[in-house]
């Protein structure tokens, strides 16, 4: 194996990571309605999805993922990550999506091997 990668090989590359997770997110939930008792289904369905299509990248990097639904209903939510490592080669990126009854916030962290 040659120990000289291009960066791309070998980088974090959010615009590829945001696509992978939106197709996760509308594989899994799609045009469906808020419905309480899908939600865990959804939930692991995006984050199974998301790590699959991420491990076929066959990059470097141990991957974290993480996904909320919650129904719109007028309450708010806050988020907030912070991370000590290494800004050349770790990344991450963090896809909010919506329809008329939720949103689906899924991050993803990649850390490089």
């Amino acid at each position: 194996m040659d120990e000289f990668q291009s960066g791309e090989e070998t980088s974090f590359v959010i615009e590829e990571v945001s696509n992978i997770m939106k197709e996760a997110i509308e594989s899994a939930i799609g045009g469906n309605a808020y419905q309480h008792s899908k939600v865990n289904q959804w939930t692991t369905s995006v984050v199974e999805q998301t790590l699959s299509q991420l491990t076929k990248l066959g990059k470097p990097f141990k991957y974290i993922v993480t996904c909320v639904i919650m129904q719109k209903n007028g309450a708010g939510l806050h988020t907030a990550s912070s991370c000590f490592w290494d800004n050349t080669s770790d990344g991450n990126c963090t896809v909010r999506w919506e329809n008329k009854t939720m949103y689906c916030i899924v991050s993803a962290f990649g850390l490089a091997i």
